[in-house]
């Protein structure tokens, strides 16, 4: 086990984000369980989004931005039939269409339109910033709020399998890119709305949510290092 001051020399961990968690909960967590000032994560995942988060303490917070350049990877599913304003279930759905109309080929075709380099409106309840203000908290006080198209890379959009509304799926795509646009997106060209009902990052680059830790898992790691560091401690003293 490495010993607690490690986590100040830096380290990189490979965090599997609870539900419900935002990004930020999980540093500040990070942060008291290691007694580590320097902590910082390598690209957000909302709330309701499981899956790998990279989280770097120490010196290893100045390659934040190099891990969060990496190409990533997500598995989820996207609900179609209706919409919500947040692209996801931060917010109730509502324009409810039907989809008895929809055809399994019809579903798997309309993939195509969004693979490649292609250009993608970020959503409005984002944390992009606009005017120095986050965009989400000019749409939560009812203000138009306008974003331009960006330029992102979506190297594979699959569809694993459909289930009545709800589509499984797997993208692996460039930084930057908003899963939950593309779920919206994908809903609008089908022609009867959808909105990201789950999702789960999978990798980062070469990082492997399958190697990640669980928060608790973590806890105990420290507890079981200052465990371990106490008793060479006592056994230096005694020798």
């Amino acid at each position: 086990m490495q010993k607690q001051n490690s986590f100040e020399e830096g380290r990189v961990l490979l965090i599997n984000k609870p539900l419900r968690w935002t990004s930020f909960d999980a540093v500040r967590k990070i942060r008291n369980l290691t007694k580590t000032k320097k902590v910082g994560h390598a690209g957000t995942l909302d709330p309701l989004a499981t899956g790998l988060l990279i989280v770097c303490t120490g010196k290893f917070t100045k390659k934040i931005n190099e891990y969060m350049a990496r190409e990533k990877e997500y598995t989820g599913t996207i609900t179609l039939g209706a919409v919500t304003p947040t692209y996801d279930l931060e917010s109730e759905p509502r324009d409810f269409k039907s989809i008895a109309h929809l055809t399994e080929e019809n579903i798997q075709k309309t993939t195509q339109q969004f693979t490649g380099n292609i250009l993608q409106t970020p959503p409005i309840h984002s944390a992009i910033k606009k005017d120095g203000q986050r965009v989400y908290e000019l749409a939560r006080k009812g203000q138009d709020v306008k974003l331009d198209p960006r330029p992102v890379t979506i190297s594979e959009f699959s569809i694993e399998k459909i289930d009545g509304p709800i589509v499984y799926f797997k993208v692996i795509c460039s930084t930057g890119t908003y899963i939950r646009s593309l779920a919206n997106d994908f809903g609008a060209a089908l022609g009867v709305g959808g909105y990201l009902s789950s999702l789960c990052r999978t990798r980062i680059g070469e990082f492997l949510l399958k190697d990640a830790l669980t928060i608790e898992q973590l806890e105990a790691e420290i507890k079981q290092s200052a465990i371990g560091n106490k008793q060479n401690d006592s056994c230096n003293q005694k020798g």
